[in-house]
């Protein structure tokens, strides 16, 4: 498959920020390191950064920055859900920027759930970034996750759906989140993991348009310990309305009046459906929506590749 990333790179430094709270944030640092910073956040919430993140940034005009979230990727520990919500999220944000003595990112991009935390991250501190790159944008609203998780996509993915509903007992399934979440959570491994392969395997299915391998594989495909974390950091923010009120990013848009940015959406996104990138541009005077016609969710379709790597390219100008 052709791609639409720059260059594979390997980092120039790494590092271990603690938080002061029972947290160890794994960071690393890319590309040229006068260049222009960059930070990168992965989606989930709990998803992890992976290598090709950090092709979505020009290594030669950036100082690339991604850290794994709380309970992420290489953060400890590892599926940590104490003092962990959204705000301590932007506050490790600004512990990380201070910490590597950036004044300002130059360009911030998150997808998913990492659209959702720079969208908080940039109301909260406006002045610490010059410019926004969004895919596949949620703001964790209620109806969204309604949509996901209960009556939207299984209109998509009833076969999907109905693996991930037949897990839990038919007196349950008025609350799959929360019923999800007690299992995820209760303190024996074995069940914890069962639980994340099935909530893995139902979203692993719907990110792409177009089937790949590992998304059509069995929910036993999805038994590790990063599938657990991410389960289980997913179902603690989605069982607590992500920690954020109801509607509060698109309630507070206009703190980004000043911002330039682009939102690529991919036109078959069956996990955040493009009406909410819609309603996000529609309130965002400076934004720009880039629709790709042939892409689904996910980063590893070219379409929503090259709309990413064109936009950051921009604000390295």
């Amino acid at each position: 498959m052709a791609e639409g990333f720059h260059p594979p790179i390997e980092p120039y430094a790494i590092g271990a920020l603690e938080t002061g709270d029972g947290h160890t944030l794994y960071w690393e640092a890319c590309g040229n390191p006068e260049g222009k910073p960059a930070l990168f956040l992965h989606g989930g919430p709990g998803g992890g950064c992976s290598t090709d993140n950090r092709r979505l940034f020009d290594p030669a005009r950036y100082r690339i920055i991604l850290f794994d979230q709380r309970g992420a990727g290489r953060s400890k520990p590892l599926g940590g859900l104490e003092n962990n919500t959204t705000q301590h999220l932007i506050a490790d944000i600004e512990h990380l920027r201070t910490h590597l003595g950036i004044e300002s990112f130059t360009c911030m991009l998150g997808g998913s759930w990492g659209a959702t935390l720079a969208l908080s991250y940039a109301q909260a501190h406006p002045g610490r970034l010059k410019s926004l790159v969004l895919r596949g944008v949620f703001t964790a609203r209620q109806r969204e996750i309604d949509w996901l998780y209960g009556d939207g996509a299984r209109h998509l993915f009833p076969e999907a759906h109905e693996l991930f509903e037949n897990y839990i007992p038919e007196s349950e399934r008025g609350d799959l989140i929360g019923a999800y979440h007690k299992r995820l959570t209760c303190g024996d491994e074995t069940t914890e993991q069962a639980a994340a392969s099935q909530w893995c395997a139902f979203e692993g299915k719907l990110l792409t348009l177009m089937p790949r391998m590992a998304a059509n594989a069995a929910a036993s495909a999805y038994a590790s310990p990063q599938t657990r974390a991410l389960a289980r950091i997913e179902a603690h923010y989605f069982v607590h309305q992500s920690f954020m009120e109801e509607g509060q990013i698109l309630a507070n848009m206009g703190a980004l009046a000043h911002l330039p940015g682009v939102i690529v959406q991919g036109r078959y996104d069956s996990v955040t459906p493009p009406v909410t990138a819609f309603e996000v541009h529609r309130s965002w005077i400076r934004s720009e929506l880039v629709i790709v016609p042939d892409a689904g969710h996910a980063t590893v379709e070219t379409g929503i590749q090259r709309a990413l790597v064109a936009a950051t390219d921009r604000f390295a100008l």
